[in-house]
């Protein structure tokens, strides 16, 4: 394409006619007339200042037809749109081995410019009428004189369409204009004298196409008027100008003219005009373009705004969790992609998707169901929601994974030789602990056991995995730094073998370790020599009882024991930070909030308590429960507490102020799960839903059945596992509708899996500092042993002192829920499966123990246990006939 293209006319081929014996039809095609291109502006003008310069032109102004006197038709043809559709008709479709012919291409096209022929019209009508054929019809007035068939001497001139031989301008040129010469070449001289008649050009001029030729001179003086005369002319053009001209103009100025003041207004103006829209008039507006979209899309401060507008921005860090869950997927995902659409901000994800769970809950009266059985018969003791996955296990030693979709089971993961009591899950690992006192590790795309860990000397109760995050870390110089712990995820587990133990959780290809009897069920894998495990990082001691609950973030770990006491752990280096000292009877729930520096713990003695883990002091005393708080949740607004006298309570977890009661259930609570919404409950053969915000209920998930041992539920999937027809089922809902893809469910604690777990460089200092612990570890080891402690050497089975658990389970509902089911039915499901598992013990006199400090009576502010000297710590180190695998310490 030229830089200064010129317009065209384009002239319709002229018809000639001769009629002889036959008719015989001449078709003559013209080559454009070149019109004087329009003059380039002679310095740079600004696109603001001048829109339409550089605007695209509608065809009916690019491309229109023209008729002239005699009935001759051209039509119009701007330049740049001219060359650039016949560059478009020359492109020709072909491809390999072949090649598209036009329909006009075998035969050569006859084309004549202009002047050529003005030239052959003017020879052909000064021929003699004598020599012209027979039956032809003479032209009157013209001689019979053949005149000499010979060439003309001199060809007429081209057409000049320059400015200097154009038709005189109407308007007066300042410099004046030269007399205006014909463009339109004579006829060639003729051999007689006699007068010739007039040779007609195929193209009269008249005013349109003097107006063409004069377009530039016209312009030329435009543009040197003043703008008050510009605006002036052309306002006289307008009022002459009939309806549809005024059409046409306005089509081209109001897009050309109109501006778009979000992508001209800076971006905290947009922010503000904006946040004055409600949702759904947002949603319409980011429709309009792709720029608003992409503005709208891309505001993080217009969605934080309108979540906390509509009551749904919970604070403590929910919200950056969220999005940094969000941005870590992506960058997996490699997204965006190139030359795409800028993504949405994390916070119009957390919106639209919090949006949906409080509204799509209420509403969906008809929620999509599926039902199918799951463990024959047995308990299921666990149940999780996970990438899309439902993970349940069971006291019949099972762990089966379904399709929330279909129902169908993935896959059945077999190993454990006695109930699986405990599960937690990261990506597609799975970790278990089990009544035969082993920890396994689980590969779920493929089903494999890939580890077996032993140490423990009785049932796994409880473990967590323990993910690294950024934390305010209080380091060695006595400096609060923001650091992220632990440095590679870690597994921590707690037994009733009243201790907890912290792994390291393998990563996916790692080097697999089964513990010794791992697959001899004839082997007590409590034997293990733990030295011989590198995943095993700690072993932590100190509490006198069955280790009930325990909940873990960052370096903090949080536990509950039938001691009536809750510990603090640094899960880093293994010091107890605090004992907490208050509860009356056996902790059955712990909770931990890092945000707020807080753990709660439930007991058997009813009441809940809120402890500050900076100073070890209780803060709250949450009494009204009659019976054992067995269960508790915590989230950003709600601690929520359900006990075996029939009711959940709703709490505020900073002042401790009661909020709600929920009373409707007629037994114990066995379950529950709640988010900022709801609460969702089972006992007594029903599953109620709750509306956590005023305390009411708003539906029953299921009825008349025997008993609702689990409930889970993530963005639009709930699941429940319960006991029907003397069967187990599970039951999934989906709240979703099909356009509710994008939905994004908020996993309980607010714990995402997006993240990377592996830090290269965090992990050499990890192993460097884990190096100098196990160096002080060994020096600690080479000393002598203490005297007091003596082996006992003789057989104590743990689960056989928990007699008191029998008591509570006269509170509760017998054997279905997780939190009230008696500690001794594990123990006993263990010895029938396991073969009577029987551990030695290394006992400390009982003269030396540290005694419990009983709180005073009534609920004044409990008793603060403080830390014992190190050789007062009440430890129970244990003493394992290992034979050859025992190692020699001196």
């Amino acid at each position: 394409m030229t830089s200064n293209p010129r317009p065209a006319l384009y002239l319709a081929p002229s018809v000639n006619t001769t009629t002889v014996v036959t008719t015989t039809t001449t078709t003559t095609t013209y080559a454009p007339i070149q019109l004087p291109p329009i003059p380039p502006p002679s310095s740079p003008k600004d696109p603001k200042q001048y829109p339409l310069l550089n605007a695209t032109l509608p065809k009916s102004l690019r491309e229109f037809p023209l008729v002239f006197p005699g009935g001759t038709r051209a039509t119009f043809h701007d330049g740049e749109q001219g060359e650039q559709e016949m560059q478009e008709e020359e492109s020709v479709v072909e491809g390999k081995g072949w090649r598209m012919i036009k329909r006009d291409e075998s035969e050569p096209r006859k084309e004549v410019g202009l002047a050529e022929a003005i030239e052959r019209y003017g020879r052909k009508r000064s021929y003699s009428n004598e020599n012209m054929m027979e039956g032809i019809e003479a032209i009157p007035g013209l001689v019979t004189n053949t005149p000499p068939r010979k060439k003309a001497k001199s060809h007429p001139p081209p057409i000049n369409t320059m400015n200097s031989a154009a038709p005189p301008s109407p308007l007066p040129s300042p410099h004046g204009s030269p007399p205006p010469e014909s463009i339109w070449p004579s006829a060639p001289p003729s051999g007689h004298s006699s007068p010739q008649p007039q040779a007609q050009a195929p193209v009269q001029p008249d005013l349109s196409l003097t107006t063409l030729l004069a377009l530039p001179s016209l312009l030329s003086h435009f543009s040197s008027l003043p703008p008050p005369l510009q605006s002036h002319v052309l306002l006289t053009f307008l009022r002459h100008s009939p309806l549809s001209v005024l059409r046409t103009l306005h089509s081209v100025l109001t897009p050309t003219l109109a501006r778009d003041f979000l992508t001209l207004l800076p971006p905290e103006l947009v922010s503000l005009i904006l946040s004055f829209l409600p949702f759904p008039d947002l949603a319409r507006a980011s429709r309009v373009s792709k720029s608003w979209r992409a503005i709208i899309d891309s505001d993080p401060v217009l969605w934080r705004d309108l979540l906390k507008s509509t009551r749904i921005w919970f604070g403590h860090d929910s919200e950056t969790a969220f999005s940094d869950a969000i941005m870590a997927r992506r960058r997996r995902q490699g997204l965006p992609a190139p030359n795409s659409l800028p993504l949405p901000h994390p916070y119009k994800i957390l919106f639209k998707s919090r949006h949906l769970t409080r509204t799509r809950w209420v509403t969906n009266q008809e929620p999509k169901r599926l039902t199918f059985p799951a463990h024959g018969r047995s308990v299921v003791t666990c149940l999780i929601f996970s990438h899309g996955r439902i993970i349940s296990a069971s006291d019949d030693h099972s762990i089966h994974v379904y399709s929330p979709v279909t129902g169908t089971l993935i896959r059945s993961l077999d190993g454990h030789d006695g109930g699986v009591w405990a599960l937690a899950a990261t990506k597609n690992t799975l970790v278990s602990g089990s009544t035969d006192r082993t920890v396994r590790i689980w590969d779920l795309e493929t089903g494999r056991c890939t580890h077996v860990f032993g140490g423990h000397t009785s049932t796994v109760r409880c473990l967590a995995i323990v993910k690294p995050e950024m934390i305010d870390y209080e380091n060695e110089h006595g400096m609060t730094v923001r650091e992220k712990w632990p440095k590679r995820p870690l597994i921590v587990t707690g037994s009733r073998d009243h201790s907890l133990r912290v792994w390291t959780l393998p990563r996916p290809g790692d080097e697999e370790y089964r513990c010794y009897g791992a697959d001899d069920t004839e082997v007590d894998p409590s034997e293990e020599d733990v030295d011989d495990n590198p995943y095993h990082k700690l072993h932590l001691e100190g509490h006198d009882h069955a280790v009930r609950a325990l909940a873990a973030r960052g370096r903090t770990l949080v536990s509950g024991s039938y001691d009536c006491t809750v510990r603090i752990w640094d899960i880093i280096t293994g010091e107890c930070k605090w004992v907490l000292v208050g509860h009356t009877q056996k902790v059955y729930s712990v909770v931990l909030d890092i945000n707020r520096n807080l753990a709660c713990s439930g007991s058997m003695d009813g009441t809940v308590r809120v402890w500050n883990l900076n100073t070890g002091q209780c803060q709250h005393i949450l009494a009204g429960h009659t019976s054992l708080v067995g269960l508790l949740g915590l989230s950003p607004s709600y601690l929520v507490s359900a006990a075996a006298d029939s009711t959940l309570r709703v709490w505020d977890p900073d002042t401790g102020e009661l909020r709600h009661t929920l009373a409707a259930h007629s037994g114990a609570i066995t379950c529950f799960q709640h988010d900022e919404f709801k609460v969702l409950s089972g006992s007594d053969g029903t599953l109620k839903m709750w509306d956590i915000r005023d305390g009411t209920q708003v539906r029953d998930l299921l009825t008349g059945i025997v008993g609702v041992w689990q409930v889970v539920f993530e963005g639009r999937w709930c699941v429940a596992a319960s006991n029907r027809m003397d069967s187990t089922v599970l039951d999934v809902w989906d709240f979703g509708n099909d356009e509710d893809e994008d939905w994004e469910g908020e996993p309980p604690g607010g714990l995402y899996d997006e993240e990377s777990d592996y830090d290269d460089e965090e992990e050499e200092d990890l192993d460097r500092t884990q190096a100098e612990v196990d160096a002080m570890d060994q020096d600690l080891d080479g000393m002598p042993s203490d005297p007091e402690f003596v082996d006992a050497d003789q057989d104590h089975d743990l689960g056989a002192t928990d007699d008191d658990d029998h008591e509570s389970r006269s509170t509760t509902w017998r054997g279905l829920s997780q939190s009230t089911t008696d500690e001794g039915d594990d123990s006993a499901k263990a010895s029938t499966s396991t073969g009577q598992y029987r551990s030695r013990l290394s006992l400390r006199s009982r003269s030396q123990r540290e005694p419990i400090v009983s709180p005073p009576a009534g609920p004044s502010e409990p008793q603060l246990r403080m830390l014992p000297a190190p050789e007062d710590t009440p430890t129970r180190p244990r003493t394992r006939n290992v034979g050859h695998r025992r190692r020699w310490q001196p």
